[in-house]
């Protein structure tokens, strides 16, 4: 890494509705350089590529490309620049073939038609300059998800892109696809191709990257150089403030073992190898919280739990009794689950606040001759808004018009109005409080407690430490697919559960240790790869 500067984004500042999301921020990257960009949950990473890409605006601030100041209104301008984003949704169109994707939208032609033979020859010598596993006439459809990310990255060197934004480019990648990912990266680097690294892995970040910046709290908080990459060095500068001994680092962890078990889950195994032999247990008036990076698996064993997506093997039992997941087993079973993208999957937006708490009700509300009794829809949408402080009062309000938090109490109100005609036993409820104000945050919290109160059981998958801490009375931290620590009767703090989910052993989280986990990594692909030869 010795090259000039090619980016630079100078006091970038931006807010919405009037709250800070971005302060003075400055971030600068090289010719040749792997840049890693790294920060807790609500840090600002996002914003800034966005500003950076041109999806956001800044509010101020200026952006320099080779030198030069430059404006970013859109993603077309970006790529104007030479730069090209990979984002963790893939954009790739499974229908048509690897060239088709690669020059979507700038075909060659001949004449009005499109020149294929030039297309794919175009794309095979992209894929012989960079080594890439790929065919250009493999129809997309026919290829796993890291195949599929490596044409996103395809797409960006055919438009001769100087800098590549990777975002979270591991998450959904098995070992043997990551490893493939990260020597692919090394080459683009040899060929003086920058890359902006986005991750919550630290090993990864140890391993590729020649510089990383962490954000906090939307601000600069640190820039290292690669000899400073040290993992307790920066848990704590992502941590920050709450690293000491302020209120939300540690909490002590109190779980009855003697409790009645509600929730057993037994070997649970995903089809695709994200999750395996998963087990652990629930019990009455328990909240679990389920920690993990991006990528670790914690969504989809909730997931399988409910039912939305089928299990390879395993067994979940409820109250002693043997479940066939799905979601209509599910609620009949007493089993509540709210997703972490609540708008797309947990609520209705045109529908009002009665219609959407009774989606999941109509097998308990009133229906007269073969009519649903629309009084009865009222009144529980009603004692909803009345139970949790769902605002504004109306329950004819449109739920997509609503504030996040006051959409949240929505899709948690469905499930708690399922009392006292139905008992709600367990509910799973996935980042429940992602893009939620701190007021709101603490009025979902109340509402949680309350239930494990009453004896249901509840499972809390959360990015954000602190609110883990707040909430749980005992965690479960998940990595690559695997349950590798559980903190229970004890003192724990965020450092101790984050060193966990990025595989750094407590006693020895320096970057010796780092390195062990990279290596250990690097040789278990090398054996697997050696056996399937």
């Amino acid at each position: 890494m010795s090259g000039e500067t090619i980016l630079e984004a100078k006091g970038i500042y931006k807010s919405f509705s009037g709250v800070p999301v971005l302060q003075d921020v400055r971030f600068e990257v090289k010719q040749g350089e792997v840049h890693a960009l790294m920060g807790e949950n609500g840090a600002g990473k996002s914003t800034l590529i966005k500003i950076i890409t041109g999806v956001y605006s800044k509010d101020d601030g200026q952006i320099y490309w080779e030198g030069q100041p430059v404006e970013v209104n859109s993603y077309q301008d970006c790529q104007k620049l030479g730069v090209a984003c990979i984002y963790q949704e893939l954009s790739v169109i499974p229908p048509l073939t690897v060239a088709q994707n690669v020059y979507l939208g700038r075909e060659p032609r001949r004449g009005k038609l499109i020149d294929f033979k030039k297309m794919n020859q175009m794309t095979q010598e992209l894929i012989d300059k960079y080594d890439f596993p790929l065919k250009p006439t493999t129809v997309v459809d026919n290829l796993g998800i890291g195949q599929r990310q490596l044409i996103e990255i395809l797409k960006g060197l055919s438009q001769n892109s100087k800098l590549l934004i990777m975002d979270e480019p591991t998450a959904s990648l098995s070992g043997k696809e990551a490893e493939s990912l990260f020597r692919i990266i090394n080459t683009l680097r040899s060929e003086g191709v920058s890359i902006i690294y986005i991750s919550h892995r630290l090993e990864e970040v140890y391993m590729l990257s020649d510089r990383l910046t962490i954000l906090r709290d939307g601000k600069n908080a640190a820039v290292l150089e690669k000899k400073d990459i040290i993992p307790s060095k920066v848990i704590e500068i992502m941590i920050g403030k709450v690293v000491d001994e302020s209120a939300g680092s540690k909490k002590q962890l109190q779980s009855d073992d003697n409790a009645e078990v509600r929730l057993d889950v037994r070997n649970l195994t995903d089809k695709t190898d994200r999750f395996r032999n998963i087990s652990f247990q629930v019990h009455r008036g328990e909240i679990l919280g389920l920690s993990g990076l991006i990528g670790a698996g914690r969504t989809e064993v909730v997931r399988a739990i409910y039912g939305i997506d089928k299990a390879a093997s395993g067994e979940v039992w409820l109250d002693g009794k043997k479940l066939d997941p799905s979601p209509k087993n599910s609620i009949l079973e007493g089993i509540g689950f709210v997703p972490e993208d609540r708008r797309n999957q947990g609520f209705i937006p045109l529908l009002s606040t009665t219609r959407n708490v009774a989606l999941t009700n109509y097998d308990i509300v009133e229906v007269k001759g073969a009519v649903i009794s629309d009084a009865d829809e009222i009144a529980m949408g009603k004692r909803a808004i009345a139970d949790i402080d769902i605002r504004p009062a109306d329950p004819d309000k449109r739920v997509g018009d609503m504030s996040g938090g006051n959409a949240q109490k929505v899709v948690l109100g469905k499930w708690l109005m399922r009392e006292p005609k139905r008992e709600l036993k367990l509910l799973i409820v996935d980042e429940p409080t992602a893009g939620i104000d701190v007021g709101a945050k603490d009025e979902i919290y109340r509402i949680l407690e309350n239930l494990a109160k009453k004896g249901a059981a509840v499972i809390v998958v959360t990015s954000d430490l602190q609110e883990l801490l707040r909430v749980s009375h005992r965690i479960l931290v998940m990595r690559k697919g695997d349950i590798v620590k559980e903190f229970k009767n004890e003192i724990v703090t965020q450092s101790r559960v984050l060193s966990a989910g990025q595989g750094v052993a407590e006693e020895n989280n320096d970057a010796d240790e780092l390195e062990k986990v990279a290596v250990s990594e690097a040789e278990a692909i090398e054996a697997a790869e050696e056996g399937d030869a």
